[in-house]
């Protein structure tokens, strides 16, 4: 299973790719930022975010994408931003027929911490130990698109494969009588990740300008 998290933010957009199923090891395939001028108006600045985000869309290939859920918060403005941004990669995942599901971050922070009341420097030094990277991701909202990427795998897998087997049964004409299905919350242990954040070759998105949609590699 191979996931893009999205923390989503108008300035800052995190993204992080993480592969690997519930119970057993993980791997970082790529973690950055899409970034965007705060000086420049909503539309251009949208724009570059769905530019960027479709530009690591083509270079990994997701089967899932996972996409921090937005609260109200006091400052309007800055919701109301981020709410953008997460529209976006939504769009940008639902047009090539991508499942997109929405965790909310105390969700994230018990999924990979074990409290939900978890602040960011415990979050960024739990994905740093379980993806056994060299050194912590950086800023906090690429840590935080993995801490998504993370608990989608954990939590969110079996409930794909049943989303999965009943589009199967329907297009086959049978019917589906399973249950509701519980969340898988194995933690195994995650492999050496080694330097695959500096091997990682992500677009170039991840550090501000929107390239092209032409760069795209084989899933491995």
């Amino acid at each position: 299973m191979r996931v893009l998290g999205v923390d989503p933010g108008l300035t800052r957009c995190g993204v992080g790719v993480v592969e690997g199923l519930p119970g057993r090891q993980l791997t970082m395939l790529g973690v950055g930022v899409v970034r965007t001028p705060p000086e420049d108006e909503i539309g251009p600045r949208l724009l570059a975010i769905e530019q960027g985000l479709e530009s690591w869309l083509d270079w990994y290939r997701p089967e899932l994408v996972a996409v921090e859920r937005v609260f109200a918060q006091h400052n309007v403005r800055t919701v109301m931003g981020t709410a953008q941004a997460s529209a976006v990669a939504v769009l940008c995942a639902t047009r090539r027929g991508i499942p997109v599901t929405l965790h909310t971050p105390s969700e994230v922070k018990a999924a990979v911490t074990g409290s939900g009341r978890a602040d960011k420097a415990q979050v960024t030094a739990m994905v740093t130990r379980l993806l056994r990277l060299d050194a912590p991701p950086k800023p906090a909202d690429a840590a935080d698109a993995l801490a998504l990427a993370i608990c989608h795998i954990w939590r969110g897998g079996s409930t794909n494969r049943l989303t999965a087997a009943i589009k199967a049964h329907g297009a086959g004409g049978s019917s589906w009588h399973g249950g509701a299905p519980g969340r898988n919350q194995g933690r195994g242990e995650p492999r050496e990740a080694g330097d695959a954040q500096q091997q990682a070759a992500p677009p170039r998105a991840a550090y501000g300008r929107a390239p092209g949609r032409s760069r795209s590699s084989p899933r491995p």
